[in-house]
Formats: structure tokens, sequence, C-alpha cells
């Protein structure tokens, strides 16, 4: 009887098949996300708050309820920070909405070199684009045959691609997920990237 109440009190995907590509969205930004691989493919999201002052004091990263997410286990004793994709600092106005955006639906395994570097310093440009107009973000994960998987369970992205649209006009960047060999982000602007799936 105590094992038949404890399958009853397992998440309900822990008995779905898993999904390669699966559509997410919550106030802030949105999505596709692959259960097999744990990681995003694809988030997409508008700067709102640059300027905010919320703090972030006591918040981590959390799972979702209904899409098997990767979890704090991928993230431990390698070279991967918990990148978010769409950026705290891009929503701080509130709590609720600094909180969004530690859903590991929105959090990625990258570099450690590469997030708190040229990312980061890309990060704070879009940021900076805000006062010039509406900027729209579109981040795409890439995979492939030859992708990392770790023991954990969670597949590395080979790089991303960022695509940055302000006042009608879209810069693309591109960066393998590896130590960069400049913070300047300008060195990786390519001239196009793959078609993105939300417009």
């Amino acid at each position: 009887m105590k094992k038949f109440v404890l399958l009853l009190l397992l998440p309900l995907f822990a008995f779905a098949p898993v999904r390669e590509k699966v559509y997410f969205k919550n106030n802030i930004f949105q999505g596709y996300y692959s259960e097999k691989l744990e990681q995003p493919l694809e988030v997409q999201y508008s700067v709102m708050c640059p300027n905010g002052t919320a703090k972030r004091t006591g918040m981590d990263f959390f799972t979702n309820d209904s899409i098997h997410t990767s979890d704090n286990n991928d993230y431990a004793n390698n070279v991967y920070d918990k990148g978010h994709c769409a950026p705290a600092a891009d929503f701080n106005c509130t709590r609720e909405m600094l909180l969004s955006t530690f859903s590991y639906l929105n959090c990625v395994l990258q570099h450690q070199d590469l997030n708190r570097g040229a990312w980061r310093l890309l990060e704070e440009h879009e940021r900076q684009l805000s006062s010039t107009g509406t900027v729209k973000v579109s981040i795409l994960m890439v995979y492939s045959a030859s992708s990392i998987k770790l023991s954990s369970g969670a597949t590395v992205p080979d790089g991303f691609y960022k695509y940055i649209t302000v006042n009608g006009k879209t810069t693309i960047y591109y960066f393998k997920n590896e130590r960069p060999a400049t913070t300047d982000y300008k060195q990786y602007v390519v001239a196009k990237g793959p078609k993105l799936t939300i417009k």
C-alpha cells in the first residue's frame, strides 16, 4: 500500500514521454524547451525594467511542475554557470518579476567565463539600448550530435545566437560555449543566423 501511495505522489511528467520541444510562456519571457536535452532551445523577451532596484536576495532557480528541466545537480562541480537567458537585471522592477527569471526554463549551461565576460557586457549593452526604443531579444541555443552530455542528464549547448532588435534594426551575435578570446562583444557580430521559431 505504501508503494502505491508513493507512486501517486510522483510528478505526472515522470510517466510522460520525454518531449523534444515544448512551448512555454510567462509574464516576461517565452520560448521552447527540450525535456530530452534538459535545456532551453529558444528564449525571447523584451527589456522591461533596466533601471529597477528590486533585490534578488534569497532567490535561486526553481523547477517547473509541468515541464521536465535541468536542476541544481547539472551545474555542480563543472565550469558551467546557471546562465540566465532573459537576464534578471532586465526585470528588476519588482521581486515578482525578478523571481520569474529564476525558472530553470530560463536557465542554460553556459561557460562561466562567457557568462561573466562578453555575455554579461552584451546584456548591459541591451539595457543601454532600451533608452532609445523597445529592445526585443531572442536567444537560440545550438546543439549537435557532438554536444557534451553531462552524467547528470543535461546536454551542454555548443553555442548561442543572440538577436537584438531595436527600432527595426537587428544585430546578431554568435558565441561558442567556451572561454571567449575577448570580452569585446562586438567581435562576435555575425552577418546572419538560423531562422527563429518565435517571431
